[in-house]
């Protein structure tokens, strides 16, 4: 940060701008050198070195003690996600850790302050700069594991399920892929306001701790076919849909969706196209239909998300009505077993990387 005694520093007839730039930064960092897991052109990872980054106005950096895993760090990684524009290379899209420096026009930040946020790159380092307003206070009783569990996942999962569907209380809610880290937070969110929860699962395992989420209804897809489950259970079919599969799920989540639903599709885990779609459908149903991404979301975009999810949801981590997920806790140097490990879909929730 600038410091308002630099107008007595000028001796000798030194220039403003080089004392600026001298005392731009706490000395503590300047010059040093940081590590962060890198991807060479055969797409492996290795640890790679550079400088430490320079905290602009408005940013802080955070000493990163934790990095939550998510399925866009093996895209990016394989080069079919690259960073939006002007963004860090680094992977990584959240984070947890301890402040260190505050960068110029924040004030609701302290040096010392332990918390968790989103970035849009840059998160497998060992420090980062940050949009202060992305930024959320760990919970008090939450270790730096489990806050590093939380922010892509919730906020995505808040995001698809409140800010674009609008969800409201007693309404019926699919969500694919509920052990997933998205899944297993959405069921959390939507059972925290009454709603009725059915997931897809593809095991025992996966349907025993989405249960435990708080899930009403699981069918394990692998054994009975969701759109024959509807039929036969839940005539009324549902009113918001959360999809990451994609593929040939879209026509059968127009089968299965009710009046007015809102399909929220996430990802395409099951591939970039349909079979054909038949409208006829969507508009005799009024189904709205919401493609969504977080990363490339504007800064404000993502400092109201943050704010808007605080204001409701923060509190319930420390009641504990909601929980982050963790499947392992694995070194920051061995991400390529975390990446093997997701590539697998086996996991109930997170795998976090861990700093020592």
């Amino acid at each position: 940060m600038l410091k308002t005694s630099i107008i007595f520093l000028l001796v000798n007839k030194i220039p403003i701008e080089i004392i600026l730039i001298s005392i731009g930064r706490s000395k503590q960092f300047l010059g040093t050198h940081v590590q962060f897991i890198d991807i060479n052109d055969s797409q492996q990872l290795f640890v790679n070195e550079t400088i430490m980054p320079e905290v602009k106005v408005g940013q802080c950096l955070i000493k990163i003690h934790a990095i939550g895993v998510n399925r866009a760090d093996l895209l990016q990684r394989a080069g079919k996600y690259p960073p939006p524009p002007g963004e860090s290379p680094i992977l990584g899209l959240e984070v947890c850790g301890e402040l260190v420096e505050i960068g110029e026009g924040v004030s609701n930040w302290s040096v010392g302050d332990k918390v968790l946020g989103l970035v849009a790159g840059g998160g497998y380092a060992e420090y980062a700069t940050i949009n202060s307003e992305h930024l959320i206070k760990l919970p008090d009783h939450l270790n730096y594991q489990q806050g590093a569990a939380i922010a892509e996942v919730f906020l995505t999962a808040f995001q698809s399920l409140f800010t674009i569907a609008n969800l409201q209380p007693n309404e019926n809610v699919l969500i694919h892929a509920g052990a997933s880290g998205v899944g297993s937070a959405a069921i959390q969110l939507a059972k925290a306001i009454g709603c009725n929860v059915t997931v897809t699962v593809s095991n025992d395992a996966k349907a025993q701790a989405c249960s435990e989420f708080g899930a009403d209804n699981i069918i394990i897809y692998t054994e009975q076919d969701f759109v024959t489950w509807k039929k036969e259970n839940f005539k009324q079919g549902f009113d918001v849909i959360l999809d990451v599969v994609g593929g040939d799920y879209l026509n059968k989540n127009i089968d299965v969706a009710g009046l007015d639903c809102r399909i929220i599709m996430l990802a395409m885990l099951g591939g970039r196209f349909s079979e054909p779609v038949d409208f006829a459908k969507l508009l005799g149903k009024r189904i709205n239909l919401h493609a969504s991404t977080l990363r490339n979301r504007s800064d404000d975009y993502k400092a109201k998300l943050v704010n808007d999810f605080v204001s409701k949801f923060l509190s319930d981590f420390d009641t504990g009505k909601l929980k982050p997920v963790i499947e392992q806790v694995i070194p920051w140097l061995e991400a390529d077993k975390a990446h093997s490990l997701m590539a697998a879909n086996k996991n109930i929730g997170k795998y976090i990387l861990t700093i020592a």
